[in-house]
């Protein structure tokens, strides 16, 4: 069965998940910006491109639409897709509340199609590879994990959308912190007790460019996580801490540097311990593997791995911090 796609929203990660398909087929896109949608039309070829998203829900030849949009877009556009019929991939974090994934959740369920939610850095090599020693036992139970994740802005950063809390939702938490709290559930299990800060130190905008948090799950497993937009120097640092070893993820490619992974193995005499590192410094290829997967879940009626109710956790977390720090975003 082959895949017909329909991507909305085309600015860079619509770009990049339109050319991370492998065998479905892009047939349409759009973008309020109907040059960007032109434009993605022309590099992809034989692709019809429309200035109103509805266009291309409407079409019967769409099987999955993808939602690439800023954060104000994303339920409506979710909903719309699911009542038409059509299975969705929405970028995290696919809603601004955990009201609107609420309403997501149950209306994807009376409507019998899939979800998935673009948490992409599940399918980061690094990432993948550290699961995979994780799940064979080699650095026993986990303690913790500690991870920060920043980016260092731009100039005009503060005027950008994702500065605009009646668009984003929110700031740098919201943002690239999902796939903290995302990543940290993925190896550690629901967080029950919820602890952080949120903060405005250099940005003249009126969302948070900083956040600060503390997690722990039943078996007070801890989950200690940065995010920032004042980092100055991209980074992605992701530590799983085990009784009988470590595993550490660096960089994501690009800006972020190479992708690594090392794994620190304790050994019996304690002291040293035995360090293997891999380095991944191809091209990314965990857009492509997502979607594989969810082509996958599309076939099977599988219910995707990273689906809405992954979305609501890491909301609800979200949610707390910013009610913590005396941030209402959702007024």
């Amino acid at each position: 069965m082959g895949i017909n796609v329909g991507i909305i929203g085309c600015g860079l990660i619509g770009n990049k998940r339109a050319k991370a398909l492998g065998d479905a087929r892009l047939v349409a896109c759009a973008d309020v910006n109907k040059q960007k949608a032109d434009n993605l039309a022309r590099t992809i070829g034989g692709v019809e491109s429309f200035g109103e998203w509805q266009r291309v829900i409407e079409r019967k030849d769409v099987d999955m639409v993808i939602v690439a949009t800023p954060h104000n877009m994303l339920s409506s556009i979710t909903s719309t897709a699911l009542q038409h019929g059509k299975h969705v991939l929405v970028e995290k974090p696919a809603a601004r509340t955990v009201n609107e994934v609420d309403k997501l959740i149950e209306l994807s369920r009376r409507c019998n199609k899939l979800v998935r939610v673009g948490f992409n850095h599940r399918y980061h090599r690094a990432v993948q590879k550290a699961k995979e020693i994780y799940d064979t036992g080699t650095i026993g139970d986990l303690m913790y994990i500690r991870a920060r994740y920043g980016h260092g802005g731009r100039i005009g950063y503060d005027r950008e959308w994702r500065a605009q809390p009646d668009v984003s939702g929110g700031g740098e938490l919201i943002d690239q912190g999902m796939h903290l709290i995302d990543l940290s559930r993925w190896f550690l299990g629901d967080f029950v007790e919820i602890d952080g800060f949120a903060n405005t130190y250099y940005w003249d905008m009126p969302v948070e460019d900083n956040a600060f948090l503390l997690l722990k799950t039943r078996n007070k497993q801890v989950a200690f996580l940065s995010a920032s937009c004042t980092e100055w120097k991209n980074l992605f640092s992701f530590e799983i801490f085990g009784i009988k070893g470590k595993l550490e993820i660096n960089g994501l490619g690009g800006s972020y540097g190479t992708e690594s992974l090392t794994l620190y193995k304790m050994l019996p005499e304690m002291g040293p311990p035995e360090t293997t590192r891999w380095e991944f410094p191809m091209a990314d290829n965990s857009w492509e593997k997502e979607l594989i997967e969810f082509i996958e879940d599309i076939k099977l009626t599988r219910q995707p791995s990273a689906n809405l109710n992954d979305a609501k956790a890491a909301l609800q977390i979200v949610e707390q911090i910013y009610k913590n720090s005396g941030y209402d975003y959702n007024t």
